[in-house]
């Protein structure tokens, strides 16, 4: 006759289970996987109007909200006046001369970079949008593409992947654009002002004014709008494709 003792489980308990946050982590999930088109181009819908929000609250006397968000944005843009465009003033965009003038200085006082990018405008010539003209047409074209994306996939219309090289085709343009500014920047020279290296190209065929400067029109405008409308448009057909196949993959 054996005689046996029933011993407790020394072995740990399970931990409960949190049924509740799992369910709304899957259907947090779930909604993603199917609405991430709607989530990315809301979110990025929100962040490239809000630079055009700073000059609206400075016309309207809302400084405070217009500063804030002149300061956040400071952080993904060098906010250049000059490369910036104007609202509710005579002038679209204003070369350096007309910058210095407005802020009751001279040029040669605003020459460094950090103190010219601290200027917002005034009432008198408006106010600047709150982050450069490359950021508009780059991060514009983002968010444009990636609304007729949505309306092409409204419409069943499924686009496969761009190839990495078109697409490097697409992005290098801006990226040798935005390098040579940065070394003319760096260097204090003068190659990415006067263009004259345009000129000779194209034997003189446009104004002086149009191959001098960074207002709007002029060939830097124009290059940095063009360079980063393609950048955008590579971006999009690069990528969505392949995040709709990660996030909504067909059966």
């Amino acid at each position: 006759m054996s005689i046996t003792t029933d011993q407790p489980d020394s072995r740990p308990a399970a931990p409960p289970a949190a049924p509740a946050q799992q369910t709304f982590a899957n259907r947090l999930t779930r909604w993603f996987e199917k609405h991430w088109l709607l989530a990315f181009n809301s979110f990025w819908g929100a962040f490239v109007i809000t630079p055009w929000l700073a000059p609206i609250f400075m016309h309207i006397g809302w400084t405070w909200p217009g500063r804030a968000v002149y300061f956040i944005y400071n952080f993904f843009c060098h906010q250049l006046p000059e490369r910036s465009w104007f609202l509710f003033g005579p002038q679209f965009s204003y070369s350096q001369a007309q910058i210095a003038a407005a802020w009751n200085t001279t040029v040669p006082a605003i020459s460094n970079e950090l103190i010219r990018r601290q200027f917002i405008g005034t009432a008198e010539i408006g106010w600047k949008v709150a982050w450069s003209d490359r950021m508009v047409s780059m991060y514009g074209s983002i968010f444009l593409f990636g609304l007729l994306y949505a309306l092409l996939r409204q419409m069943d219309v499924r686009v496969p992947p761009m190839p990495w090289w078109l697409f490097l085709i697409f992005i290098t343009p801006m990226a040798i654009d935005g390098t040579t500014h940065l070394i003319n920047d760096v260097l204090r020279a003068q190659f990415r002002q006067t263009n004259e290296w345009a000129a000779l190209l194209t034997a003189n065929a446009f104004p002086a004014n149009f191959y001098a400067g960074d207002h709007f029109g002029s060939l830097n405008s124009v290059l940095r709008l063009i360079t980063g409308v393609l950048f955008g448009f590579g971006v999009v057909f690069f990528l969505w494709p392949m995040m709709e196949q990660e996030f909504s993959p067909r059966d």
